[in-house]
């Protein structure tokens, strides 16, 4: 039974990071019906951020770990929902209306990020600074540490603040509206590429709270830290139903529980294949994914 909750805990502390990931590869399917390979790249440039605001407030002198981190976390997420614009306006935006040349672009442009920041940084695992210890809440034997539990509650507020974004809010009734119909939101008036590249800016912002989280939670990152995880992400966001925002919250953590229960009863060898034959499973008996919806296509 201990081992079940431990890997619950570390599940859901891992599905947090998929499924702020997931939430951008939704709210840029939703829109655009585009799977944006590059996405996982601007998590690990969001990491790496991080990394330069924690060495420069270091200098600097400043030395609170919650001021340094949050700090870092601001920064990180500006610069980085930033970054996503422009991924947008130079490798996407031309090409809306050329679907396969547009995906081609993705993975140039996961390819650039990646090797780009290869070529910035290292090419081997930089180590995050060790701010915050293993202590935690009483668990019995389960271990959790504090910063498990602000992962966990920081990406749930983040969560909840994007569904209340998009359903309570002008630029997300304009979301959902380009989710529906572009043309006819663009004949009432809405600014459609604005709206587009507003996705852009907050999926990265909360891609690179998930990278900077992760540099905390594992001590390191490397330039490759994005293809992977990016992936999985996406898995999540299938598992969910892609275009779909809870769906992509669901699919994180039932994701990041499932390979934690893998790891932790068989090896940590087996995760990453449990994550894909759940992909490849959903893809064949639920294409529309757990939450998603049956489309009907438009000639």
């Amino acid at each position: 039974m201990d081992i079940a909750l431990q890997q619950l805990v570390n599940g859901l502390t891992v599905g947090a990071f998929y499924a702020l990931i997931a939430l951008g590869y939704t709210m840029v399917y939703g829109i655009i019906r585009l799977i944006n390979f590059a996405h996982g790249d601007v998590y690990a440039a969001g990491a790496f951020l991080g990394l330069s605001l924690y060495a420069l407030l270091a200098v600097l002198g400043i030395q609170n770990p919650v001021l340094t981190t949050l700090l870092a976390l601001v920064v990180s997420m500006g610069c980085t929902g930033l970054l996503g614009v422009l991924l947008y306006r130079i490798a996407y935006r031309p090409l809306l209306h050329a679907r396969l040349s547009i995906l081609i672009s993705a993975i140039g442009g996961s390819l650039t990020l990646e090797y780009g920041l290869f070529l910035i940084y290292s090419p081997s695992f930089l180590v995050y600074p060790h701010l915050f210890g293993r202590a935690g809440p009483a668990l019995g034997n389960v271990a959790v540490s504090w910063l498990q539990v602000v992962i966990f509650v920081s990406s749930l507020v983040l969560m909840a603040a994007l569904y209340v974004l998009v359903h309570r809010t002008k630029i997300g009734m304009a979301m959902r509206a380009l989710a529906i119909n572009q043309d006819a939101a663009r004949l009432m008036g809405i600014d459609v590429n604005r709206v587009i590249a507003s996705t852009f800016f907050l999926g990265s912002t909360l891609a690179a709270f998930a990278g900077v989280m992760t540099g905390l939670y594992y001590s390191q990152i490397s330039f490759l830290m994005g293809f992977l995880v990016g992936l999985k992400a996406f898995t999540a966001a299938v598992l969910g139903g892609i275009g779909n925002i809870p769906g992509a919250v669901l699919g994180g953590f039932l994701l990041g529980i499932l390979e934690s229960l893998a790891a932790g009863y068989f090896s940590s060898r087996w995760k990453d294949v449990v994550a894909f034959v759940i992909l490849i499973v959903i893809l064949v008996a639920r294409p529309r994914g757990l939450l998603g919806e049956r489309v009907v296509e438009r000639m």
